[in-house]
């Protein structure tokens, strides 16, 4: 499960608010996908690059990818999962992002909105907005703070 942290709660964010507004989407592609749209906000990288990091690897879809996965081969997709994993994320997430499948996520949601399709732009919005409140919440859980005390004084008029 992600590592709740302000920088991958406000990537997700941008990345949700992007794909709203129409930024380009298209699941078949790695760069515009649903991991490929958070891949561009955590690494910066450009849909092309993702892209074409991936077929040097030559491994297929996000989901092969991951499942081929080595931290230290050097390959140019290993690296850009390894910045992902770095951000606080870990390989069952980036999978369960691209078919919209993580089950504490979707439980989330009313009854209704559950049955998420993975390439649909409004889904994919929905799904990466609530894991962000999700974390948010996981984040905020985890911060103490001090205990108060108010003294009054009388005040004489």
């Amino acid at each position: 499960m992600a590592r709740p942290n302000l920088d991958l709660i406000a990537a997700l964010r941008r990345t949700a608010r992007k794909i709203e507004q129409g930024s380009p989407y298209q699941w078949g592609h790695m760069g515009s996908c649903n991991c490929g749209n958070l891949a561009q906000e955590i690494t910066k990288l450009t849909k092309a690059e993702i892209h074409a990091h991936a077929l040097a690897n030559g491994r297929g879809d996000w989901n092969e990818q991951l499942n081929d996965y080595c931290p230290t081969s050097g390959l140019p997709m290993d690296l850009l999962i390894n910045e992902m994993i770095d951000a606080g994320l870990d390989s069952d997430d980036l999978k369960h992002l691209e078919r919209l499948s993580d089950r504490r996520i979707l439980n989330r949601l009313p009854e209704n909105k559950r049955h998420l399709r993975h390439n649909y732009r409004d889904d994919v919005v929905l799904y990466i907005s609530e894991w962000a409140t999700m974390l948010e919440e996981q984040l905020l859980s985890t911060i103490k703070l001090p205990q108060f005390t108010w003294e009054t004084e009388a005040v004489c008029v």
